[in-house]
């Protein structure tokens, strides 16, 4: 799990897809953190990824960095604790401007049953399951 989020976390910015009825959508994220033992993602109730996310919890990260890419494929688990999205938000302090962890938008998501497999031309591909 750990390799999985350096990698995220040093890419700074990821491809969460999901699927929307009978459609994939794949947009960018930023946000990524380790929470007792667990990868959590970030974002709010209000927008369609939430709302595509709780219809289809399966859900698939892809990043890129110095000729490896990353993908994640898995399940999300709402997570309404308030530890969890402060942990969250303390690890991006910027999104406290848009978000706090009492408030009922904020929504932080971990990730189960998940395989993580970094890929390049150089090297085998190297797999990760937690």
């Amino acid at each position: 799990m750990k390799e999985t989020y350096d990698f995220l976390k040093e890419c700074s910015m990821y491809f969460l897809a999901t699927i929307d009825g009978d459609k994939p959508r794949v947009r960018p994220f930023g946000t990524i953190n380790l929470f007792e033992d667990k990868l959590y993602i970030q974002t709010g109730k209000v927008k369609d990824v939430s709302k595509q996310m709780q219809k289809n919890n399966h859900v698939e990260l892809c990043a890129f960095k110095y000729g490896e890419w990353l993908r994640v494929s898995g399940e999300v688990v709402r997570d309404d604790r308030v530890e969890a999205k402060e942990a969250m938000l303390n690890n991006y302090p910027d999104l406290k401007e848009m978000y706090s962890a009492t408030d009922d938008n904020t929504e932080v998501l971990y990730l189960k049953d998940v395989t993580a497999t970094i890929y390049s031309f150089e090297h085998e591909p190297v797999t990760y399951k937690f």
